[in-house]
Order: structure tokens, then C-alpha cells, then sequence
């Protein structure tokens, strides 16, 4: 089955970005950088979420990365699925910052739950079918709305959303262009997506080479 290891983002200024993604979210291999000058302006179709057990985590996060430069896109807040909020990191990476749950049980610990890359596609099910045919197992799958993929082995999991309801789940408009300024790294090596979404071999991603 192939599994989504890792993502790689694109960034003008790789020192900025490491001491950034340092300083807020304290990520592991599953996140690398690379440097682009590829040009790219508004929404790159994709965020990058990360869910903690509880709202004191996701303030915790978000305080952070706010510390280390990141925007408010979106406050913090209660929601009918649980508590989050959204900051753009200085890299202009959009970040969702959530939990299911809506009210504390303990001191935040800032432990990070698990890692999440919802792509904004034209399609859901046209997409959908795409990666079933580049061996993803399909988890979870809401009709023409949702998809979210089996993780397996891989750190990341992989969802596909419409492009304008990710767009304004993140409270930004859904025009842009350009480049995604983002590579994913899996197990079944290197393949483009219907949506312009790029894919190497993990090893390949997480290196840059």
C-alpha cells in the first residue's frame, strides 16, 4: 500500500524557515525544505494540519508560531467539530491548528497527535480514483466532498478536499496560481496528480536531491 512519508516545502529562504518551523512546531523528518523561486501568489491548494488532544495544545501551537512569525489567518475558537484556528507561516504555508475536543483535561503539553495534508482538487472523485490507482487505500470517503486515505506506514495523512470548500475552511479566498511550492514523498516513487500536485520518492523528498 503506499503511504504518504513525508512533504517537502518549497521556500525563498530555507534558514528563515528552519529556524521558524523550529521554534513553533518542533517537526520531525516528515517535514523538510527546499529551496524555490518558483513564483506562486494567493492559495496554493493545500494546508497542512496538526491535531492535539486539547484546546490548551492548540493555543499552546499557536502562540508559537505567532512568536516565531506567523500570521493569524483564522483565531483560535469552538467550532460543532471541536476547537482551532489557522496561521500562516512566514513561508506563506497555510496551518490548521485543531482538536476534536472543546475542553481541556490537563496543562498543554504541545504534543502534536498527528500530521495531516488536505489537497484542494477540482474533482474529489475523479482524484479519488487517481490515487486508488497509485495504491492508496481509501479510509474514510464523503461522496464528491471528502476523501481522507489510509496512513499506513507513513507519517502524513493524505485528504482531498474541493478547492474552494478547503479555501474557505481556511478562511482565504480560493483564487491563486503558480506554483504549489509543496513535493510529497511516498513509497510508489515519483508521479504528478490530475491538480498539478507533485510526488517523489520519500527519500528523494526529505533530501532535496
Amino acid at each position: 500500500m503506499t503511504s504518504l512519508a513525508s512533504v517537502t516545502l518549497e521556500v525563498a529562504d530555507i534558514a528563515a524557515a528552519e529556524r521558524f518551523y523550529a521554534a513553533a512546531f518542533g517537526l520531525g523528518p516528515e517535514l523538510a525544505l527546499r529551496a524555490s523561486q518558483e513564483a506562486t501568489s494567493g492559495f496554493r491548494g493545500f494546508t497542512l494540519s496538526l491535531t492535539v488532544a486539547q484546546p490548551a495544545d492548540v493555543d499552546a501551537l499557536v502562540t508559537a508560531a505567532v512568536e516565531a512569525g506567523a500570521t493569524t489567518v483564522k483565531p483560535a475558537s469552538k467550532s460543532l467539530w471541536g476547537y482551532g484556528g489557522v496561521v500562516r507561516a512566514p513561508d506563506g504555508t497555510l496551518w490548521k491548528l485543531a482538536s476534536s475536543a472543546k475542553k481541556n483535561t490537563g496543562a498543554a503539553t504541545r504534543n502534536i497527535d498527528s500530521f495531516v495534508l488536505l489537497l484542494g482538487v477540482e474533482d474529489v472523485k475523479a482524484s479519488k480514483q487517481f490515487y486508488v490507482g497509485q495504491g492508496l487505500a481509501v479510509d474514510k470517503s464523503f461522496g464528491s466532498k471528502y476523501v481522507q486515505f489510509a496512513a499506513g506506514t507513513g507519517a502524513v495523512t493524505l485528504g482531498l478536499y474541493k478547492r474552494a470548500a478547503l479555501a474557505k475552511d481556511a478562511g482565504v479566498p480560493a483564487e491563486g496560481a503558480g506554483s504549489h511550492r509543496i513535493v510529497l514523498g511516498g513509497t510508489a516513487g515519483s508521479f504528478t496528480d490530475p491538480d498539478g500536485f507533485a510526488w517523489e520518492a520519500a527519500s528523494l523528498a526529505r533530501t532535496g536531491e
